[in-house]
C-alpha cells in the first residue's frame, strides 16, 4: 500500500489598499493602467439596477476609453437578490461573453453588490481578482472591507460564502449625495456599531455631528469613513478568518440579522441592526455588562439617526426567536451573543472569546419585553 504526503505550504499576502475620496473613477482606471491587476485587460463590471446607470456605466465607459474590454452585468437591486440564483445568472452571462480566468471583477455598488461579486470572483474560474468600488455609506462602513463574501438562503443569511480579499477598495464619498436619507441612516447603523465596540470618543463625535452626515459635510463624512475603516481593519488584521476576535464585528447582528430575514427584508440592513443593537444593550444591561446610562445613550443615538429601536408589530416574535438559531455564531445548538462593555469596548470572556452563550429563555425574555 502506497502513502503519499502532499506538502503544500504557502504564505499568502492578501494586503490591499483602501482609498477614500471623491470622484475616484479616473483613479481606478489609472491604477489599473499602473498594474493593479497585472496582465488583465478584460473586466466584468457588476452592479445593481439602481447603481448601474449612475456609476457602473461610467466606470465601464472609462475602461473602454482606456483600451480595455469591459462589460456591464446588472441584477435587480435589493437584499432579495443576494442569493445563489443571482450568482448563477451572472456567471452564465459572463461565460456567454467568454470571460475566463484572465479577467477581473469590479463591483460597483453597495453591500449586496460587493458581497455577491466577491463571492462570484472567488469561485469563477476557481478564483479571479476583484475590486470594490463602494457607493453607499453602508458598504463603506461594512461590506466592502474585510473580505467576507456570501449569499443568503431561505434558512440563513451569509452562511454560504468565502473569505476573499479584494485587490483594492475605493470609497467614493461623492456617491453618497445620491443616496436617500433612509439609506444614509442605514449606513450610520454600522458606523454607530463600530463606535460602540471600539471607540468611545468616536461615539461622542457622532452624538455631536450626526446631522452633518445627512447634510453632506465633507470633513464629517471623511472622518466617519476613515474611522469605520480604521476600526474594522484593526480587527480584521488580527483575525481575518473570524476565529475569535472578528466576532466582535457581529455586535448586534444576532437579533439584527434575524429581524431582517423575518421582516422579509422590509427593513434595510441598518434598520434591522439598529433594533438588534437595542436588544443587545438591553440584554447586556441585564447582565451588568453596560450601565443603564450607556444603554440609553446607545438607543438615543440610533433614534437620533432616524433608525427604529423597537420591534415592528408585523414581526412574529416566536418566529424571531427561532430565527436566532440561523446565526453563524451558534455552536452546538447554543445561541451566542457579542456584548458591549460600556461604550467603546466589548466583553471578553474566558478563553479569549468574544461571544458568550445565552439561553433561549433569556433571549425570549428580552425580545418579548421590548416595545
Amino acid at each position: 500500500m502506497a502513502n503519499f504526503r502532499v506538502a503544500l505550504k504557502k504564505v499568502v499576502d492578501d494586503s490591499y489598499d483602501i482609498q477614500i475620496g471623491y470622484q475616484l473613477m479616473d483613479q481606478l482606471v489609472e491604477d489599473i493602467k499602473n498594474g493593479l491587476v497585472p496582465g488583465i485587460r478584460k473586466f466584468a463590471v457588476i452592479s445593481d439596477s439602481i447603481v448601474a446607470p449612475l456609476y457602473a456605466e461610467p466606470v465601464c465607459g472609462k475602461l473602454k476609453q482606456a483600451g480595455y474590454h469591459a462589460d456591464l452585468f446588472v441584477f435587480e437591486e435589493g437584499e432579495k437578490s443576494k442569493v445563489r440564483k443571482t450568482k448563477e445568472v451572472l456567471e452564465d452571462a459572463m461565460l456567454a461573453k467568454e470571460y475566463r480566468r484572465d479577467c477581473c471583477v469590479i463591483a460597483v455598488g453597495g453591500g449586496v453588490v460587493t458581497d455577491l461579486s466577491g463571492f462570484l470572483a472567488g469561485t469563477y474560474g476557481r478564483g479571479v481578482p476583484f475590486i470594490n468600488y463602494a457607493t453607499t455609506l453602508l458598504a463603506a462602513a461594512d461590506a466592502s472591507v474585510g473580505g467576507k463574501t456570501a449569499v443568503d438562503t431561505p434558512l440563513a443569511t451569509n452562511l454560504i460564502g468565502l473569505f476573499n480579499q479584494p485587490q483594492k477598495v475605493y470609497i467614493d464619498i461623492d456617491t453618497w449625495k445620491t443616496l436617500p436619507r433612509r439609506q444614509i441612516a442605514s449606513g450610520l447603523a454600522e458606523t454607530i456599531k463600530h463606535a460602540c465596540l471600539a471607540d468611545r470618543e468616536f461615539f461622542s463625535y457622532l452624538e455631536e455631528h450626526l446631522e452633518e452626515v445627512f447634510e453632506g459635510n465633507r470633513s464629517v463624512c471623511e472622518h466617519i469613513a476613515e474611522a469605520n475603516c480604521r476600526i474594522k481593519y484593526e480587527v480584521v488584521m488580527k483575525d481575518e478568518r473570524e476565529k475569535s476576535l472578528r466576532e466582535v464585528l457581529n455586535l448586534g447582528h444576532t437579533v439584527g440579522r434575524a429581524i431582517e430575514t423575518v421582516s422579509d427584508y422590509r427593513l434595510l440592513h441598518g434598520e434591522a441592526l439598529s433594533i438588534g443593537m437595542a436588544a443587545q444593550v438591553t440584554m447586556g444591561a441585564s447582565f451588568g455588562y453596560i450601565s443603564e446610562e450607556d444603554k440609553n445613550r446607545v438607543i438615543a443615538l440610533y433614534k437620533k439617526a432616524g433608525l427604529p429601536v423597537t420591534i415592528p408589530d408585523y414581526i412574529d416574535r416566536e418566529e424571531l426567536v427561532k430565527k436566532l438559531y440561523t446565526d453563524k455564531k451558534v455552536k452546538n445548538g447554543t445561541l451566542r451573543f457579542v456584548f458591549q462593555k460600556g461604550i467603546g469596548q466589548v466583553m471578553e470572556f474566558e478563553g479569549e472569546t468574544y461571544a458568550t452563550p445565552v439561553t433561549e429563555e433569556k433571549a425570549r425574555e428580552i425580545l418579548f419585553a421590548m416595545p
